[in-house]
């Protein structure tokens, strides 16, 4: 189908191309932007008033599926996905059974290609089960579609095998995704502090992150291996990666709309809605994650979704699961920390889009030169949205089989800025608004 966006303010971060035009897209690429002039459209959006933006790229999104069905579904967490206006997203490998074969990516990656809502990049276990043990064969899982390898939630306690892992990644050119969480001081709850300490709550000191983070960038020195740091959660983790950068290793890092958004003030009286990994810190931890986001330090903002049923936040908090969704609120918590920090609308979108596809390079093969960007002879994911709009985050608003989520109206009592319209992925139409 031949698509005619028509009117709208084209803002792409990657090109610094912020005016009003015409997109024109045929055959799943956008043929031309700005001023198109003929084209025969089979279909033309009005976009008038509205933002045209690439697709949001996420870089953290768990699906549930294979494993968790009761939690969530491919098709509903994909529907979330495109009404949030991401259009590619990369989900770790602790599904069940874990991501440790390429037979399993594959019928994954097979499964949302059906479906046409969103662009899914799997990771693949760095340990065979994430034990921490054996490598598992990531030529064959990188074959399969994999574009990195991690350990998700389960910290690799033998640095000679997290060693041995790095060495091989650096030989292959293989980037290795990694949360910085020391295994035996990561057991608590909530982080360590006055918040912790009154609740009776067993605590994570920043210490947690902060060895994890120097053992990682020891490695990083002695194999050279890429290394991608997932949801920073402290200001000493921030400045840990800010001073990894300026001695120029290869590593990024990434941070949760929860932990740019919330501290642990938010967890109130036991609230298990704030149950979150990593765990809410304080508030100085949140402002320099904020301006570290804001700096470049931190490259992406990611939405850490991770659907969750009402029996599992249904209990105390300690027994609560953490997790929460997220998919449709990343573009409106971009925009909220933009406003907040007096940031432009192209830095709020930068790390949603072009800096996320940085972080993955060459892995994405041929999208690299395209996806997060609106360019001519790229491909057409696009995010449509209203910058003008607010919404209140409800049960019955959020297309996600989680509904549990520390920004609902409910909860906060605010509404959130921004409404997505519609959402193109490859030249379709996977979500419109009603």
């Amino acid at each position: 189908m031949k698509i005619l966006i028509k009117n709208g303010r084209l803002v792409d971060p990657a090109s610094n191309l912020d005016r009003i035009g015409d997109v024109a897209i045929a055959n799943g690429r956008i043929v031309k932007l700005g001023d198109v002039g003929e084209f025969a459209a089979d279909r033309t959006i009005d976009a008038t008033g509205l933002i045209v933006a690439p697709g949001l790229v996420d870089l953290c999104a768990r699906l549930r599926e294979p494993g968790h069905e009761h939690e969530g579904l491919l098709e509903s967490e994909l529907a979330a996905a495109a009404a949030g206006g991401v259009t590619s997203l990369v989900c770790p490998p602790d599904t069940d059974p874990v991501l440790d074969e390429p037979g399993l990516v594959e019928m994954l990656k097979f499964r949302a290609r059906k479906l046409s809502r969103c662009r899914l990049f799997p990771l693949g276990a760095l340990t065979r089960a994430l034990e921490g043990k054996a490598l598992t064969e990531m030529a064959e899982l990188t074959e399969a579609g994999c574009i990195g390898f991690s350990q998700a939630e389960v910290p690799i306690k033998d640095t000679v095998v997290l060693s041995r892992a790095l060495q091989y990644a650096a030989t292959y050119g293989y980037t290795v995704w990694l949360r910085p969480q020391d295994a035996y001081l990561g057991g608590g709850v909530a982080a360590s502090g006055s918040v912790a300490t009154r609740l009776g709550l067993s605590g994570v000191p920043v210490s947690a992150e902060t060895i994890a983070l120097h053992t990682m960038f020891e490695l990083v020195r002695a194999t050279g291996a890429r290394v991608h740091i997932c949801r920073l959660s402290s200001a000493a983790g921030v400045e840990l990666v800010r001073a990894a950068k300026k001695e120029g290793l290869p590593v990024t890092a990434d941070v949760s709309i929860n932990s740019l958004h919330l501290s642990d003030v938010d967890i109130g009286f036991f609230d298990s809605a704030m149950r979150l990994t990593p765990p809410l810190r304080q508030g100085r931890d949140r402002d320099a994650l904020r301006a570290g986001l804001a700096d470049g330090t931190i490259d992406a903002l990611v939405s850490d979704h991770m659907p969750v049923t009402t029996d599992e936040k249904a209990v105390p908090f300690a027994e609560a699961t953490p997790g929460a969704t997220g998919l449709e609120l990343l573009l409106s918590l971009a925009l909220r920390w933009a406003r907040d920090a007096d940031l432009p609308l192209q830095r709020a979108l930068a790390v949603v889009t072009a800096e996320p596809v940085r972080v993955m390079g060459g892995a994405l093969g041929s999208l690299a030169a395209s996806a997060g960007r609106l360019v001519e002879g790229g491909v057409a994911d696009v995010c449509v949205f209203d910058a003008a709009a607010s919404w209140a985050v409800t049960p019955e608003q959020l297309a996600s089989q989680g509904k549990h989520t520390p920004f609902a109206f409910e909860r906060t009592g605010f509404e959130l800025p921004a409404r997505v319209r519609c959402t193109l992925v490859a030249g379709h139409v996977a979500f419109e608004a009603a």
